[in-house]
């Protein structure tokens, strides 16, 4: 993730205080120093909506191989004990899991920041109440685009209006609650309406995510919005960011392309920002699945990231997590944390690697058959990141 509204404007979030910690981009397994990796639990792979770009091709029914009550709990003590900074319960749909609030008011107990990564169509009065009083610190609602264009994306008529109510529901009673809204060719013109929503129902947060290509998103390569709308979608953000001050906090997720061109922009426009916004990105270090990031999903399988479910690190039900993440076996998991030397073309020479780290390597290989190769989604030129003349 990609503090816009940090690196803009100065202001301090609970993330940010992970992202930019000192040292946070040499860590090799962990959020911080002393502290485990950030970690993404697919805790259903049921899902009541058909969303077209879905990492997880979640669907509409019962999974039997889903980890029951008790393998949560061990879970969720094993996170404790590796002092996991965030666990992020995501799904599928995780409300349509039954005993949801009982492994949120577990994880409370055991002192673990937990968040929910939703479509927000199941959030009713009650439940916006039970999520605050299990303490679901935040609560992330997709949002594809306005009206009809969110409900054709996610595959069900009516989900804008039920998303929309969860989210006015979580406002209503301080439940902190943001947007996350996926850009692709069917939403990009949508930008500015989403930014007049967040006014209007004064919504506190918003990740702009980048179409990663895994699942059924892999199959929605060909609708991610060429190079020039990347940078037109980012000049739009970061002026909102501007805009709106510390009242929004704002992010890109899915592209550390984003890092170097703020940078270069606000050489432009911002120079008294430039050297502190270049400290930031540095002490980031770009892209950390793997290494301050890890997913794990509804059948226990322990991955680099919630889009790189393809390769599995093994398995809890076998060892535990920590165990898993401490001690890797996996010669993906071993190159993550040293991934520098394992890139190929044009990310392997650029002159901002230290800041991007190699960008999203489910994108690579999904395009190209090869893990380490580039990121076809990078949109800045072979003259801004100092290469020339590259062999493909």
């Amino acid at each position: 993730m990609l503090g816009i509204t940090k690196l803009l404007c100065e202001s301090e979030n609970f993330g940010d205080r992970l992202r930019y910690a000192s040292g946070a981009g040499s860590e090799k397994s962990g959020a911080a120093k002393g502290k485990g990796p950030v970690v993404v639990w697919n805790c259903t792979n049921s899902c009541n909506l058909k969303c077209r770009h879905c990492y997880a091709d979640s669907q509409n029914k019962k999974f039997e191989e889903e980890l029951d009550s008790k393998e949560a709990k061990y879970l969720i003590e094993d996170l404790a004990e590796l002092k996991v900074p965030v666990l992020l319960i995501s799904g599928g749909e995780p409300l349509m899991r039954e005993d949801l609030f009982e492994l949120l008011n577990y994880a409370k107990n055991y002192n673990i920041r937990s968040t929910i990564s939703t479509n927000g169509t199941l959030i009713d009065k009650r439940t916006a109440k039970d999520l605050k009083l299990n303490g679901v610190s935040y609560v992330g609602i997709s949002l594809d685009g306005i009206g009809t264009n969110h409900d054709k994306f996610r595959g069900v008529i009516g989900s804008f209006n039920k998303s929309l109510e969860g989210i006015r529901n979580c406002v209503e009673i301080g439940q902190k609650v943001g947007l996350r809204f996926t850009i692709n060719k069917s939403n990009y013109h949508q930008l500015e309406d989403i930014f007049y929503l967040i006014k209007e129902e004064k919504i506190p947060r918003v990740c702009f995510y980048h179409l990663a290509y895994s699942g059924r998103g892999n199959a929605m390569a060909r609708e991610d919005i060429t190079f020039e709308q990347k940078r037109q979608a980012l000049d739009i953000i970061m002026d909102r960011a501007v805009r709106f001050g510390k009242d929004v906090e704002i992010l890109t997720v899915g592209n550390h392309a984003d890092a170097v061109y703020l940078y270069l922009q606000v050489k432009k426009k911002y120079p008294h920002l430039r050297d502190r916004i270049w400290d930031l990105i540095q002490t980031n270090g770009g892209n950390r699945s793997g290494m301050a990031l890890a997913n794990i999903d509804f059948k226990g399988h322990v991955h680099a990231d919630q889009f790189t479910q393809q390769h599995s690190f093994g398995n809890i039900r076998e060892r535990k997590f920590s165990d898993i993440w401490k001690n890797p076996s996996n010669p993906l998991a071993v190159g993550l944390r040293n991934r520098k030397s394992l890139l190929k073309g044009r990310c392997s020479s650029c002159k901002w690697l230290n800041v991007c780290n190699g960008n999203l390597r489910v994108r690579a290989e999904a395009a190209t058959g090869d893990f380490w190769n580039s990121d076809p989604s990078c949109y800045l030129t072979d003259k801004e990141i100092g290469i020339f003349n590259i062999v493909k």
